[in-house]
């Protein structure tokens, strides 16, 4: 229902105003002349498996939780909830730091250092902000078996923006399976339509069997827009979600963590990821809280900000925040296209 950023510039530079990156980094198509240890390879490797193995267990709850959480008409506001996700995102990532040898004054300086990259970041940032707001959108209105298949088209999304941003070449059998895929996605959305019921009776039925029929036509109409709607928000989720871990994977991957690594020694290394997430966590409270103030002002001001939260809510929170903290390692450690793969597991 969402980091290492360093503000090192990306290797490679930039083309025509896109995030570049050479072609010898790890997962793009080509190794390098120079490559790191087996031992180096063997350790990678295994965060990489670590953390996809634990977004396949959080992404296969994460649907079920949130569409518990929408079930029937929930009183509380989606901004609120994306602002709690973001807030414990923001607040764990702090205590990693600090339990590793951190200290609050290193994070502020680190992030005052670093504000070009903040700057940067605030793209995804948005982007996984409304991404969040419409699994609201979409699981309220489809059933979780649904919303599953239909977002897997992000598969179809994250290959393209790879290809356009990242320069990642397609093999034929990828293209094969992304085009089976669409069909898949296809027969999903048809299998939902149901016939509407003809009215009962015949040449001497009744006043009220006419209002009965004309009673669940309405309903029916009602329904069909409710699913497009529902389908619509899933497309787009599966849009901004292949834009946003292409983008990001090409703001992680590059040579340092930050643009002065001799003023933040502990920025490095295993501890980066956690500096990085505060950024993001950081960017998206500033843009989800302006967008609350201007679309739910009304309502914060009558009923209070957390009006309505209860603990299905809660649960949904915690398993979204926890989410964006391990595709942000996937990331980091391996690339846009195993996540997609491992949230379709």
């Amino acid at each position: 229902s969402t980091v290492g950023r360093g503000a090192a510039p990306l290797a490679g530079g930039r083309d025509g105003g896109v995030l570049m990156l050479p072609r010898h980094f790890p997962g793009h198509g080509s190794s390098p002349s120079a490559g790191p240890s087996s031992s180096a390879s063997a350790s990678v490797s295994n965060s990489a498996n670590f953390y996809l193995g634990l977004l396949v267990a959080q992404n296969t709850a994460k649907t079920l939780i949130l569409r518990y959480a929408v079930s029937g008409k929930p009183e509380f506001l989606y901004s609120a909830a994306v602002l709690a996700t973001e807030s414990l995102k923001a607040l764990l990532s702090v205590l990693w730091v600090l339990s590793h040898g951190g200290s609050l004054q290193g994070i502020v300086a680190f992030l005052l250092d670093e504000w070009r990259i903040f700057v940067r970041v605030l793209v995804p940032a948005g982007v996984y902000n409304c991404q969040q707001m419409l699994e609201f959108v979409a699981l309220s209105r489809l059933d979780a078996p649904v919303y599953s298949v239909l977002v897997q088209s992000k598969l179809l999304t994250t290959a393209l923006f790879s290809y356009f941003l990242l320069r990642k070449q397609l093999a034929r059998k990828q293209i094969v399976a992304l085009l089976l895929l669409l069909c898949g996605v296809a027969l999903a959305q048809i299998s939902q339509r149901k016939p509407v019921p003809a009215a009962a009776g015949g040449a001497g039925g009744s006043a009220s069997t006419a209002a009965l029929a004309s009673r669940a036509s309405a309903v029916e109409v009602e329904s069909s827009h409710q699913r497009f709607v529902g389908v619509l928000a899933t497309l787009i989720i599966a849009t901004l979600s292949g834009f946003a871990a292409v983008y990001t994977e090409g703001v992680l991957k590059r040579e340092g963590s930050a643009q002065h690594p001799d003023r933040h020694p502990h920025a490095r290394g295993n501890h980066s990821l956690a500096y990085m997430q505060i950024q993001m966590a950081l960017a998206s409270l500033l843009l989800i809280g302006a967008f609350a103030l201007v679309q739910d002002f009304a309502v914060i001001v009558e009923f209070g900000l957390w009006h309505g939260f209860n603990n299905a809510a809660l649960v949904a929170v915690f398993s979204s925040a926890l989410g964006g903290l391990i595709v942000s390692a996937v990331l980091k450690y391996a690339d846009s296209v195993l996540k997609v793969r491992a949230t379709s597991a």
